[in-house]
């Protein structure tokens, strides 16, 4: 409060008759008064006059308030931050003409928020970059402590503005998302896996990983709705036969990101829309969510529901399974679960990373002693139904389309697994010459014959790159490829030649790396 206004306010609610009878003490306060200039007239726009100097009041008049403050009033201070600054108006011009003391211009300060490398915390620039992620329609976010966040696009890695925040912050950001079990895994193993909802983006994988003993992660979005097998491109006949088998091992294999989880998605889905089953899914993490329609759909995540894969599978065999989905056979021990479940009378499918059915057989034979071998082989050849092998091919024009390779076994198929012969069993595939069997050179004849692959790419993709390109010079090759080769100069993509099933990727395939994605829906897995 101003000396002024307190001066004033000492004789407010006085009569001027009261005024008269102070006496001496009133004769005190007029001398006082009369010694320095009348205060200013109040500001018809409510602002406070400007500071003048005043002399003390005498100390009856005093008593009982409180000494004003001779203090001037000092402006707010404002951080020294970047931000964006809101100027308040100029104030009102005076009645009487006379200018108006300049006021100091007051500044609000405002922190920009939500911006890459500004004052964001750790989690609000994790969203921001996933934002910006889905945006964009890619399949991946990569982040390491400290370095250039970077995202993966149509199988290509680009960086995205800001920079990662350090360990420290890093550290608190993955504590928050895997919980204290799974953080605790990664602190004693270096890596954990985990899912994340987040409202407005969609759900997401997320694998933990420490490099150069700093923290990491990689982060997958995954498709909301379950694709379609028509709508995949894959062999789709084949696939929906496989799925609808009461018993037996289908497997789906690829490097990472080919697509594998979505094709076992597309799987379940096609039996959830066509048969009465009770499906139990064991997963490190659960992606996916399904909605049931005809089947029951028991989603187990490891770590959480149950302890390993191998518990998962023992526990689902008093569950009254139709149907398991195994996320990934990684061990003997998760072998042997299968096919003891599968000898049972069960179905099963699951994934492994391996590139071709041939390397596929040979993988879980490696994951057992010599000695054990040909009991493996015996129980592989009587149980193991097809083997799904997906890799994804630069697209002309941009994007993504799969190659892959088929095995569906045969009785010449089990008798080679039964003895060994997994040299012959690649030959036989390669053929592509019996039902149920379609090699990765078929597949790519007809995307470079359709004009839906470059040559280059088609030969980088392939195992056997000089016999593709013998077959499609028409040197060799089986009846299929002949056929595709005699056709490919004058057939356009809307009239496959004859015989030759339509497999045209441009029509429901969208530009996306790691893994399958159709037009129209959020990136997948």
């Amino acid at each position: 409060m101003h000396e002024s206004d307190s001066d004033e306010m000492s004789f407010r609610g006085l009569a001027p008759d009261d005024q008269r009878g102070h006496g001496a003490q009133e004769s005190a306060a007029e001398a006082s008064r009369a010694d320095r200039p009348a205060a200013p007239a109040p500001r018809l726009d409510g602002a406070s006059a400007p500071v003048e100097p005043v002399a003390p009041l005498p100390a009856p008049l005093l008593a009982g308030r409180g000494e004003p403050s001779a203090r001037p009033v000092q402006p707010a201070s404002t951080p020294d931050v970047e931000t964006a600054p809101i100027e308040l108006g100029e104030a009102p011009a005076r009645v009487d003409g006379a200018d108006a003391p300049k006021k100091p211009k007051v500044t609000v300060e405002i922190t920009r928020e939500g911006l890459p490398g500004s004052s964001l915390s750790p989690r609000h620039q994790l969203q921001e970059w996933l934002a910006q992620m889905v945006q964009n329609h890619a399949s991946d976010l990569i982040l390491r402590s400290g370095g250039r966040p970077s995202q993966r696009l149509d199988g290509r890695i680009s960086f995205l503005p800001g920079k990662v925040p350090g360990p420290g912050p890093m550290l608190e950001v993955l504590r928050g998302i895997l919980g204290e079990r799974r953080m605790q895994s990664f602190v004693e193993t270096g890596a954990a896996d985990a899912a994340l909802d987040l409202d407005g983006l969609g759900r997401f994988r997320i694998n933990a990983y420490k490099q150069m003993g700093e923290p990491a992660i990689v982060i997958r979005r995954i498709n909301e709705d379950p694709p379609s097998l028509d709508e995949l491109h894959l062999p789709a006949d084949e696939l929906k036969e496989l799925a609808l088998r009461r018993r037996g091992l289908v497997l789906v294999t690829g490097v990472a990101g080919s697509g594998k989880s979505t094709t076992l998605a597309a799987m379940i889905e096609f039996m959830n829309r066509t048969v009465e089953r009770h499906v139990v899914t064991l997963e490190d993490p659960v992606e996916l969510l399904f909605k049931e329609r005809y089947c029951v759909i028991s989603q187990r995540e490891v770590g959480t529901d149950t302890t390993s894969f191998k518990e998962g599978i023992k526990h689902a065999l008093r569950q009254s399974p139709d149907v398991i989905l195994i996320g990934e056979m990684r061990d003997a021990e998760t072998v042997l679960a299968a096919l003891e479940a599968i000898e049972t009378g069960h179905m099963v499918i699951s994934t492994m990373h391996t590139v071709n059915a041939a390397q596929t057989v040979d993988r879980i034979l490696g994951f057992f002693p010599v000695e054990r071998h040909v009991q493996i082989r015996q129980r592989m050849a009587d149980t193991l139904a097809g083997v799904l092998s997906m890799r994804l091919v630069p697209r002309t024009g941009g994007g993504l389309v799969p190659a892959y390779e088929l095995m569906q076994v045969t009785p010449h198929v089990r008798e080679l697994i039964e003895e060994g012969q997994t040299t012959e069993l690649g030959r036989v595939v390669q053929s592509g010459m019996e039902r149920g069997i379609v090699s990765f050179n078929d597949r790519l004849m007809e995307l470079v014959s359709e004009g839906f692959v470059e040559l280059d790419e088609a030969l980088q993709t392939s195992d056997r790159p000089d016999e593709l390109l013998m077959r499609l010079r028409g040197i060799q090759g089986g009846t299929r490829a002949q056929a595709r080769v005699a056709a490919s100069p004058e057939v356009e993509p809307s009239n496959p030649a004859p015989g030759v099933r339509d497999t045209r990727p441009g029509d429901g395939l969208a530009d996306q790396g790691g893994g399958l994605r159709l037009k129209g829906a959020n990136p997948g897995f």
